[in-house]
């Protein structure tokens, strides 16, 4: 097995929370020294000028980072209004986090049912969620929450512009008494 490439996978998916080599020598079941070569290999291979990406340690974890030298051309891209629309992921993460915040990556995952990592590091450099502290939950993860630039980009004045949860409850009981009052009428024309 090729424990190269998984590492550089599992750095990929662990985002922006990046991971410990404690973590790494686990999953990957080998000794420390061993996956301290394999972090060497890795990020020789990506100090090639041709590469994007580079392998920081920050936080005692490591993780998958942006070459700083290539700054302004992301910049380029978050600053687009054409690549300001978002997508459905997007609103899905952003719904979960104005209805719930401040709230943890791991909380958002548990809601949507896959990892949130990329799509949340995505929102933030747009400016629609920011950092707000960390959790007190063990490992003491990140919380986010919705900025100032959510309100302007959805036309609300503050969270309280927000619909009503309760009214989405009342619509999903307007929905069974239309199947039920269906139900009955295909029950009466069997007659």
């Amino acid at each position: 097995m090729n424990l190269l490439g998984v590492l550089e996978g599992i750095l990929f998916v662990v985002g922006d929370e990046g991971i410990t080599l404690n973590k790494i020598c686990e999953i990957l079941e080998i000794p420390l020294e061993d996956a301290k070569n394999l972090l060497k290999e890795l990020k020789n291979t990506y100090e090639n000028e041709k590469r994007g990406m580079r392998i920081s340690y920050l936080g005692d974890s490591f993780k998958l980072t942006t070459k700083q030298e290539h700054k302004e051309f992301y910049k380029k891209l978050v600053e687009n209004p054409e690549n300001n629309l978002l997508s459905t992921s997007a609103l899905e993460v952003l719904a979960i986090v104005a209805y719930n915040q401040p709230i943890t990556r791991v909380e958002i995952d548990e809601m949507r049912g896959i990892s949130s990592s990329h799509m949340i590091r995505r929102l933030v450099a747009k400016g629609l969620l920011k950092e707000a502290g960390k959790s007190t939950m063990p490992g003491r993860p990140n919380l986010y929450k919705t900025t100032s630039d959510f309100l302007d980009y959805f036309g609300l004045a503050t969270l309280d512009d927000l619909p009503a949860i309760d009214n989405i409850n009342e619509m999903d009981e307007t929905e069974k008494d239309l199947f039920t009052s269906i139900y009955k009428e295909e029950e009466k024309t069997d007659e």
